[in-house]
């Protein structure tokens, strides 16, 4: 009786049990059905005062971001931090120098992936405006243009040259078709395609954007197709069927009102709004002010603008890949390209992100923001353990036979890399003089040379600079002019000038020298590992540049982002496991070169340095970047 009781009441327990979890799950509201996408009948749409996406009213909230720029680990990261911004719509350039490293042959692998950075964002949520070039601009070595161009005497860049034309078909043969299915019309994410970049700042061929819109209607683009120029060239940048765009920092309403001038019942958006500036060797970082910058985002959006953050984050010119400016003087752009963006260098936040991220929650149709992401993890390794050396002198062999020539050659039409000359790096010309003198370039050293007597050096020569005087001594000695290519300009008339090296004759005594021999000096993953083959010195041993150091970084764990500062050494490159970091200096502002921690081992770390001049004393990495002094934008 008493067990019958007791199951009695186990029954009703559990049927209460039951009864409760009912009442609970019908107080729930109802489950969400995965949402469906509607069917895609129209892309980008501007056909009247507002864009329409698949014909409903749409605003481009969007940031730039260079695949390029930002290693591949950090690709998502990135993009999470653009949507919990509240940022719709990424854009990005393509390089076509990474891309097409020499005539022919093509890269579209690992930080080049195009496809896996497209294919993300659509997996992030991101619709992406494509701006394909062939001429990106962007601070980038020649604009993105390859070097390979320049071997050709009568060149003429972003022109309908024959030379030039053919070249791009042949990029684009390559390109469009990787990146047109994914366009909007085939389930991808890109919304729209830029015309070339800024050409009306350059103009010098009426039919050449003729030319680009129909390389890329002929491969299949089918999106929107727009053109972006700043106020001294929208005039002449705009072509007929083409959506036209502005780029500015400063609101001037005048140029709303032209847009709609040339263009009636048109959407108006701002391509690029510069969210700060670039930085060049010797001169401060830049930082726009964020209210200042606030105040103009929300004048755009008033007037139902839209908009395209540049940059939203800037990322990093590794290896030798930063360009320049040469109007009045040669300006080469520093490694980093933080560019005082909403996200640094290394994705960290800035107050920027923040106030853009309070005034795009209003603008856009995800309410609430995905949550801000967690930041990636910075530390402070401690100081670089140095602990050999290596002079240039004894690795020349390993960078093949010289050249010889009567003439001086310039670096691009070195008879190097299958026949595609030399793109970056170092140039190395020898030859034979008889007592000293004056030295003289005639302007004919771009963009940086040391002169060396029998290995001493007897100064340094670029664009101010164009004489040393080498002490006289009775007897045959070698010179050696070791020649920077600094970064080739990247805006600009003298775009169309940018070989490097030696392109002309240098003097002794009022004579032009003869007879050299080049060593090409590019410092590729070839040549980086070779230097490891060979015979290293004591540190004691070596007093002076040019020379590498060579030492090891210790890391506990799992490795993160972390900044090696460069305090007390004079000019130079790093490298970090073979990877690239790029160019230090210390005429400034950048202190601090970034290290991503994907770029790391755990334990012990190779940190090679080639210093021009004279090593510091001691290596370290901080948890902090250091980009100097800095400067308001005017």
């Amino acid at each position: 009786m008493r067990r019958d009781l007791q199951r009695r009441r186990m029954i009703i327990l559990i049927l209460l049990f039951i009864a409760a979890f009912l009442l609970y799950r019908l107080s729930l509201p109802s489950p969400q059905k995965p949402s469906v996408m509607l069917p895609r009948k129209s892309g980008l749409l501007a056909e009247d005062s507002h864009f329409l996406l698949n014909g409903i009213p749409y605003r481009i909230l969007g940031g730039s971001m260079h695949y390029f720029r930002v290693p591949v680990p950090f690709w998502r990261d990135r993009m999470r931090k653009m949507k919990a911004c509240g940022i719709n719509t990424l854009t990005t350039y393509v390089p076509w120098n990474l891309h097409e490293p020499r005539k022919g042959k093509f890269d579209f692998s690992k930080d080049l992936d195009i496809s896996e950075f497209l294919s993300i964002a659509g997996e992030m949520g991101l619709w992406v405006i494509l701006r394909p070039g062939p001429y990106i601009c962007a601070e980038w070595d020649l604009g993105g243009l390859p070097s390979w161009l320049l071997r050709d005497k009568d060149m003429k860049l972003r022109t309908t040259y024959k030379g030039f034309t053919e070249a791009t078909e042949a990029y684009f043969d390559e390109l469009i078709p990787r990146v047109a299915k994914y366009q909007y019309s085939n389930g991808g994410p890109i919304i729209a395609v830029q015309v070339e970049n800024e050409y009306g700042s350059y103009a010098k061929d009426t039919n050449y954007m003729e030319f680009i819109k129909n390389a890329l209607v002929e491969r299949d683009i089918v999106e929107l197709l727009l053109t972006s120029d700043n106020k001294d060239g929208i005039n002449s940048g705009h072509l007929e069927g083409v959506l036209a765009t502005v780029n500015f920092q400063k609101f001037e309403p005048a140029l709303f009102s032209y847009l709609s001038s040339i263009q009636s019942k048109k959407p108006v958006m701002v391509m690029e709004f510069w969210t700060g500036w670039f930085d060049y060797w010797g001169g401060k970082h830049h930082i726009f002010d964020v209210d200042e910058m606030m105040s103009t985002v929300s004048e755009v959006l008033n007037r139902g603008a839209s908009i395209n953050l540049y940059m939203f984050h800037g990322g990093t010119n590794f290896g030798f890949m930063n360009g320049a400016l040469h109007f009045h003087e040669y300006l080469p752009d520093i490694t980093s390209y933080d560019y005082d963006a909403p996200l640094t260098e290394a994705g960290d936040y800035t107050s920027k992100y923040f106030k853009l991220r309070e005034l795009f929650g209003v603008y856009n149709a995800e309410k609430p923001l995905p949550p801000v992401p967690s930041l990636t993890l910075k530390a402070s390794y401690g100081a670089v353990d140095l602990k050999r050396c290596l002079p240039l002198w004894e690795v020349l062999h390993l960078a093949g036979e010289p050249f010889k020539s009567a003439e001086p050659i310039n670096m691009e039409n070195l008879p190097v890399n299958d026949g595609n000359g030399q793109s970056y790096g170092y140039t190395l010309y020898e030859t034979t003089i008889y007592g000293g003198g004056k030295f003289h370039t005639k302007g004919n050293v771009r963009d940086r040379a040391q002169v060396f007597a029998n290995s001493q050096s007897v100064g340094t020569v670029d664009y101010k600079k164009e004489e040393v005087h080498i002490p006289e001594v009775p007897a045959f000695r070698k010179l050696a002019i070791l020649v920077e290519n600094c970064g080739r300009v990247n805006y600009g008339p003298k775009i169309d000038n940018q070989r490097k090296g030696l392109v002309g004759d240098v003097y002794l005594r009022g004579k032009p020298l003869r007879n050299f021999k080049t060593y090409s000096l590019e410092m590729n993953s070839t040549f980086m590992s070779s230097i490891n083959e060979v015979h290293w010195s004591d540190l004691s041993e070596c007093k002076t540049g040019p020379t590498f150091y060579q030492g090891a970084l210790n890391v506990e764990g799992s490795p993160t982002d972390t900044f090696l500062r460069m305090k007390s050494w004079k000019k130079g490159v790093v490298f970090v496991n073979g990877k690239n970091l790029g160019r230090y200096w210390d005429i400034g502002p950048q202190e601090t070169l970034f290290i991503p921690g994907p770029w790391l081992w755990p334990g012990v770390n190779e940190i090679t340095i080639f210093e021009e001049y004279e090593a510091g004393q001691t290596l370290f990495t901080v948890d902090t970047p250091i980009l100097g002094k800095t400067q308001y934008v005017e």
